[in-house]
C-alpha cells in the first residue's frame, strides 16, 4: 500500500486535473496536507486508517494553538475532508475520520465597499491615451459586472459581446458563466478594443510589454488612480467587486440575481445557491445597478 504522503500527492494531482482549482487553492491544499502529516508523523500514527475523530479534534486543537485563525481551521478541515473521501472511494479507507468534528467558527467580516459617490467619481476617469483607456475600461468593467480580478485579467476579446451588452467569464474551478455589461462599461471597452484593433484571440487589457496584464499591475493601477480621485481608504479590485453587488442588492432587493452575477457557487459564501434565468438576471441588472441604466427616450 502507498504511503500517507504519496496517498496525498496522489489526491492533490486528481484535484488539480478535475477541478482546476487556482494556484492559491493548491498551495492552500498542499500546506494542510502537510500540517495533518506532521501531525501524524508526531504521534507515530502510520497511516490515514489510524486516525480517528479524537485525534482530528487534537490536531485541530494543536493548530489553533499555534496560532491558526479560525477562517484557516475550517480550511483545514475543509480539505482534511475532502482527502479522506476521495481514499474512501478508493478503497483505501474506511471511515471517514473528520466526520462530526468542527473547528472554532470564524466571525464573519462585512466587506468593504465604496459609497455609490466614491464609485462613480473613481470609474469616472479621463481616459487620455492608451494607459487610460485601459484603466477607465478595467475600472467600468470591474464596477459594472462584478468581476474577480482573475476573470477580468483572463478574459479575451472572444468572451466579450458588446452590441449585446454581455460578457463570458470563466470563474473558480473554471466554471463560465455570462453576465451583463453596463452601458458605462460598454462603451470604455468600444473605444479600448477600436484604439487597439485588436482581434478575438487577444488579451482586452495588456500591460507595457503587450502581453496580458499582470494582476499587481492591476492592483498598483487602482490603489493609485483611487488617491488621485481622492478617495482616502485603501481600493483594491475585490471592493469594486463588493460594491458592484452591495449597490445591486441595495438598489433591487434581488438577492438570487446578485448570487447569479457574482458567480456564487459556495454555500458558506452564498447561504442559499438558485440558477435564476438569464433574462430575469438581465432585467434586474438594467433595472437596479446603477451604471447600467439605459438612457430614456426624449
Amino acid at each position: 500500500m502507498s504511503s500517507p504522503a504519496e496517498q496525498v500527492r496522489d489526491w492533490i494531482e486528481r484535484m488539480r486535473v478535475e477541478r482546476a482549482p487556482s494556484p492559491h487553492t493548491l498551495a492552500a491544499y498542499r500546506r494542510d496536507s502537510a500540517r495533518l502529516l506532521a501531525f501524524m508523523q508526531a504521534r507515530a500514527l502510520p497511516g490515514f486508517d489510524a486516525l480517528t475523530a479524537d485525534g482530528m479534534r487534537a490536531f485541530v486543537a494543536a493548530e489553533h494553538r499555534r496560532g491558526l485563525s479560525p477562517t484557516s481551521l475550517q480550511r483545514l478541515l475543509s480539505s482534511c475532508r475532502s482527502l479522506f473521501r476521495q481514499l474512501i472511494r478508493e478503497g483505501l479507507l474506511d471511515h471517514d475520520p473528520a466526520a462530526g468534528v468542527r473547528g472554532p467558527k470564524p466571525r464573519r467580516k462585512l466587506p468593504r465597499t465604496l459609497d455609490t459617490d466614491d464609485a462613480t467619481r473613481l470609474v469616472d476617469m479621463p481616459a487620455d491615451g492608451p494607459r487610460g483607456l485601459r484603466d477607465h475600461a478595467m475600472l467600468e468593467l470591474f464596477y459594472s459586472s462584478g468581476l474577480r480580478l482573475s476573470e477580468l485579467v483572463g478574459l479575451d476579446w472572444r468572451d466579450l459581446e458588446l452590441d449585446a451588452g454581455l460578457v463570458r467569464v470563466r470563474g473558480k474551478g473554471n466554471k463560465t458563466r455570462i453576465v451583463p455589461v453596463g452601458r458605462h462599461a460598454v462603451s470604455a471597452l468600444s473605444a479600448l478594443c477600436q484604439s487597439l484593433a485588436a482581434d478575438a484571440e487577444s488579451p482586452v487589457f495588456r500591460g507595457r510589454n503587450g502581453q496580458r496584464i499582470h494582476p499587481r499591475t492591476v492592483q498598483a493601477r487602482l490603489q493609485k488612480l483611487a488617491l488621485a480621485r481622492g478617495i482616502a481608504q485603501r481600493v483594491h479590485p475585490h471592493m469594486l467587486r463588493h460594491s458592484c453587488a452591495s449597490h445591486l442588492l441595495e438598489s433591487s432587493g434581488e438577492l438570487r440575481a446578485v448570487q447569479e452575477l457574482l458567480g456564487h457557487a459556495d454555500i458558506a459564501t452564498t447561504q442559499i445557491y438558485t440558477h435564476l434565468d438569464f433574462q430575469h438576471l438581465a432585467r434586474v441588472y438594467d433595472q437596479a445597478h446603477p451604471r447600467a441604466r439605459r438612457k430614456r427616450e426624449d
